[in-house]
């Protein structure tokens, strides 16, 4: 994500990534805008599975300022540039990203990148937000906003010990929920962020 913020790779629409060493002016289409931070977290399963000292087998990333698709195409970049230097194997620098289209009449709201990573299968999706629903439907609106805020996200998901995050960036565990880690480390129970009816 520095690198990105930085101009140093930069992205053409986002399909095609490519690192732009020493480049004063960024050649992109869709340059990052003055002061864009793109917050990082990882979210979910992994982050409790860290918490109780067990193995994950995939990696949830949660972005807040751009689709999964569009930081997978960095992170893509990313890897070419450290096989380029001869820090990656070059196996490694050539993944594939996958793309899991929205569909709403699935509740599928979101559009998810998956690759893979060191042998580690990573998704990318922006924080949810709140979804709005045609009466009695679980089926999105097209008025539901494309970004959430972290604690939208987390009051969406299924159990407040699976709304737990890991920012990238502070090295911090976050709970926005206020009650995922005592769920998880001291009540050992499982319990929805919010009332069942409503989740």
């Amino acid at each position: 994500a520095d690198a990105y913020e930085n101009g140093i790779i930069t992205v053409d629409n986002f399909e095609n990534a490519s690192l732009e060493k020493n480049s004063t002016s960024p050649t992109c289409v869709t340059p990052p805008p003055p002061g864009c931070h793109v917050s990082i977290r990882v979210a979910g399963g992994w982050v409790r599975d860290k918490i109780l000292g067990s193995h994950s087998h995939d990696v949830d990333i949660a972005l807040d300022t751009m689709s999964g698709v569009q930081f997978a195409s960095i992170v893509q970049a990313y890897l070419h540039t450290l096989a380029q230097e001869g820090k990656i194997p070059k196996s490694q620098s050539n993944k594939k990203i996958g793309v899991i289209s929205a569909n709403p009449n699935q509740s599928k709201h979101l559009e998810t990148a998956t690759m893979k990573i060191l042998n580690i299968e990573c998704d990318f999706v922006n924080l949810r937000a709140e979804e709005v629903y045609e009466e009695h439907s679980r089926i999105p609106t097209q008025q539901t906003k494309q970004f959430g805020t972290p604690l939208e996200d987390a009051l969406r998901r299924d159990f407040t010990v699976n709304s737990l995050f890991y920012n990238i960036r502070t090295k911090q565990v976050e709970d926005y929920t206020n009650r995922g880690l005592d769920d998880l480390l001291m009540h050992r129970m499982i319990v929805t962020p919010l009332d069942p009816h409503t989740t």
